[in-house]
C-alpha cells in the first residue's frame, strides 16, 4: 500500500472522522519514523472506529509506552474498541508486559477482568497468580475460566487443590473442562480423583479432556477408567481414552481398542490402530491385518506401522530386551 507519508500528521488530526480512520490505517504501511507517537492520541479519538483502528495498529508494537496506553482501552465505552483491545493485548509476548494489566485483574466490570486475565495468561507472570486463585470464585463464568488458564500457564503446584475442586464442581462445563486440561501439570497422583471423575461428567468435552490429562499424567491406576470411556457415547472422548490407553501400554484396554478398528469413525479407528502398536500385544495381530482392508488409507498405514511395531517389539523380547 502506498502512502502520502507527509500528509499523513494533518490527515490524523482532519475534522472528518472518516479521513482520520484512513489515515490510522495506512499508517503502519508508511515510512513515518515513530508510528507510535502519532497512533497514541488516536486512543483518545472522539470516533470509536478511529480509537479502534488505532488499537489495531499498534498491535505488534510491544514497548511500554504502547502497553501502558493499551491497558485503559479494555474499559472503553465501545465494544468494538474494547474488544480491539483485548485482541492486541492477548498477543503480547514479553513477560515485564503484564505491569499495567495487573490492576485490571482485581478491579471493573467482569469483562474488563476476562479480557486482562486472557491478555496476561501466556506472559507466565506470577503476580497474577493470587489473583487468578481468588478469581475462582468469581461470579462471572468467563472471568472463571481466563483465571483458570492463567494458573494453568503457571503451573504452580499450590493451585492443584483449587483446580481439583474446580474441575469437579463448577457451574459451568467450559471452566471444569479448562480445569481438567491445567490439572496436566500435576506431578503427583493427587489429582487422580479429580480426573476419574472427570471422566463421568455430564459434559462430553469434560470427559475428553479428562481422558486425555490422564494420558499425559500416565496415570496407570486409571486404566479401568480408560476402558469405560473406550465405550462413551461420544467418540471424541473414546479418541482420547484410546490415546492415553496406548501410552499406558494398557493391555487391559485391547479388548476394547481391537472393537474400535470396526467403528464407522475413522479417527477412532487410527487412535485405536496407533494404541494397539504401542502396547505390542501379538493378540492384536489378527485384527490389524484385517485393517489393512479398512478403506480410509490413513488407517490401513496406522495398521502396517502398528504391526511393525508389533514385531519390532515381539523380537526385542525375544533377545531379552526389557524394551
Amino acid at each position: 500500500m502506498q502512502t502520502d507519508a507527509p500528509m499523513l500528521p494533518r490527515r490524523l488530526v482532519d475534522p472528518d472522522a472518516a479521513v482520520r480512520r484512513l489515515a490510522v490505517m495506512e499508517l503502519p504501511y508508511s515510512d513515518v519514523d515513530d508510528i507510535v507517537e502519532l497512533l497514541l492520541p488516536r486512543l483518545a479519538d472522539d470516533d470509536a472506529l478511529v480509537r479502534a483502528e488505532a488499537v489495531r495498529a499498534l498491535e505488534g508494537l510491544e514497548e511500554p509506552r504502547v502497553v501502558q496506553a493499551l491497558a485503559p482501552m479494555l474499559l472503553d465505552a465501545d465494544t468494538a474498541v474494547r474488544e480491539a483491545a483485548a485482541g492486541v493485548l492477548a498477543e503480547l509476548k514479553e513477560t515485564a508486559s503484564a505491569g499495567p494489566l495487573l490492576p485490571l485483574l482485581a478491579q471493573g466490570p467482569a469483562e474488563v477482568r476476562a479480557h486482562a486475565f486472557r491478555a496476561v495468561r501466556a506472559l507466565r507472570c506470577t503476580q497474577a497468580f493470587e489473583p487468578a486463585l481468588r478469581s475462582l470464585r468469581d461470579p462471572d463464568a468467563a472471568v472463571r475460566r481466563e483465571a483458570v488458564g492463567v494458573l494453568g500457564y503457571l503451573k504452580d503446584a499450590a493451585a492443584i487443590g483449587e483446580l481439583a475442586e474446580v474441575a469437579a464442581n463448577d457451574p459451568d462445563t467450559e471452566v471444569r473442562r479448562i480445569a481438567v486440561g491445567a490439572l496436566g501439570y500435576a506431578s503427583s497422583v493427587s489429582v487422580l480423583p479429580a480426573l476419574t471423575r472427570a471422566l463421568d461428567d455430564s459434559g462430553w468435552m469434560v470427559r475428553e479432556e479428562a481422558a486425555q490429562t490422564i494420558g499425559k499424567l500416565r496415570l496407570a491406576r486409571a486404566i479401568p477408567d480408560l476402558v469405560k470411556a473406550m465405550h462413551d457415547e461420544y467418540w471424541q472422548v473414546r479418541v482420547k481414552a484410546a490415546r492415553s490407553l496406548g501410552l499406558l501400554k494398557a493391555e487391559a484396554g485391547l479388548p476394547s481398542l481391537v472393537e474400535s478398528l470396526a467403528h464407522g469413525i475413522s479417527n477412532l479407528r487410527k487412535e485405536a490402530a496407533i494404541a494397539l502398536g504401542e502396547i505390542g500385544d501379538t493378540r492384536a495381530i489378527a485384527p490389524l491385518e484385517q485393517a489393512l482392508a479398512d478403506p480410509d488409507p490413513d488407517v490401513r498405514k496406522l495398521a502396517r506401522l502398528a504391526l511393525t511395531a508389533i514385531g519390532q517389539a515381539q523380537r526385542a523380547r525375544a533377545q531379552g530386551d526389557p524394551a
